[in-house]
């Protein structure tokens, strides 16, 4: 596999019955070395107003691995378990990869594409739930891409957000089920099970989805794990304290609770995140664990979906379900499947609030 562009054969023979001939993974991007690190915040921070010394504050936390992000190596791993799916099982769609913030960077890769032939793709967004940074921002990510690439640029369409598809419930459920067993049985039923995303600015709240579908993905694991009590919290806050983002944060709940009740365990489960990478390695591994200690909590976090089989199998699923117009899109709980196509007002940047 080269770095932005799998080993997969081109859709030969597929191409007589659907339009689209190659799919587009479209990720963060992360560093991947010491000197990465500060260019890449720079291609995150773009346009918004931070302190030097929050810069490095950052920097920090990339610096804590020797300045490599696992995103870059977990998306790698994602494709080429994808990649072998697909060989297999079809369709035979070359797979591309493109990041927000760091190599392969969209436009290059779409350029890539251009110069492959590819004319229509699909896209898989490593982002279960709807929100501008979640979604509307990579579409955005992929039309400034396309026009910087020209007339030969590929029309890309997204695959649907999966919140709630059984194929990333499933193995949700298993992994919590995984790391709940790692507490002593006799202490297992009170242990606290908490569920993290990443927070967003309360202005982005207002225009999407976000937390109903984080509540109802979070209430589908729970009631896999056979549990009714389980608790919110949100994680790795990134802008101005002065701007109100979603709460709690996840350390200031768990010390709320632990003040109120001097529990022994909890089960934390980054619900928000596809992968273990740097906001769960750093953020939770690192700092929550630290807190946890502290308060003499044991703390056992479930893994992120990575690429287990059942995840990669899903991503299977959207693509056939897009190909054959299938009119069987699964989805549990109650808010159904989302749509192919965004409203033209989902999941705004900024919100006026009530």
């Amino acid at each position: 596999m080269s770095g932005d562009r799998t080993t997969t054969a081109p859709a030969t023979g597929d191409s007589a019955t659907h339009p689209y001939d190659a799919l587009l993974v479209v990720s963060f991007g992360g560093p991947e070395g010491p000197d990465d690190v500060l260019p890449f915040l720079q291609n995150v921070l773009a346009g918004r107003p931070i302190s030097a010394e929050r810069l490095q504050e950052v920097a920090t936390h990339y610096q804590y691995f020797g300045g490599v992000s696992p995103l870059n190596a977990l998306n790698r791993e994602l494709i080429q378990s994808l990649d072998n799916l697909l060989k297999t099982e079809g369709p035979r769609l070359p797979i591309y990869w493109g990041n927000r913030n760091w190599r392969p960077l969209l436009p290059d890769t779409l350029r890539a594409m251009a110069d492959d032939g590819v004319r229509r793709a699909l896209a898989f967004f490593t982002s279960a739930f709807s929100s501008y940074s979640g979604c509307r921002q990579y579409l955005e990510d992929i039309q400034r891409a396309r026009a910087a690439v020209g007339p030969a640029a590929p029309v890309v369409e997204k695959l649907r957000a999966f919140f709630n598809h059984p194929g990333f419930i499933e193995p949700m459920v298993e992994l919590a089920k995984t790391a709940l067993a790692k507490i002593p049985a006799d202490r297992r039923a009170a242990a606290k099970i908490i569920f993290t995303a990443h927070s967003i600015p309360l202005s982005m709240v207002a225009g999407c989805a976000y937390v109903e579908q984080f509540r109802e993905a979070a209430g589908l694991v729970s009631t896999g794990l056979g549990r009714d009590g389980w608790y919110l919290a949100y994680q790795s806050q990134s802008g101005s304290p002065s701007q109100p983002w979603l709460a709690p944060d996840v350390r200031d709940y768990i010390t709320q609770l632990h003040r109120q009740e001097d529990f022994k365990d909890a089960l934390v489960i980054p619900l928000g995140f596809v992968s273990d990478h740097m906001e769960v390695q750093y953020d939770l591994d690192v700092e929550l664990r630290e807190l946890c200690d502290e308060l003499g909590v044991n703390m056992v976090r479930a893994a992120t979906v990575g690429d287990h089989p059942r995840f990669v199998r899903m991503i299977r699923e959207l693509i056939l379900e897009r190909i054959t117009a299938s009119a069987d899109r699964p989805a549990l709980g109650n808010l159904g499947p989302c749509p192919d196509v965004c409203p033209v007002d989902c999941c705004l940047r900024d919100t006026i609030l009530p």
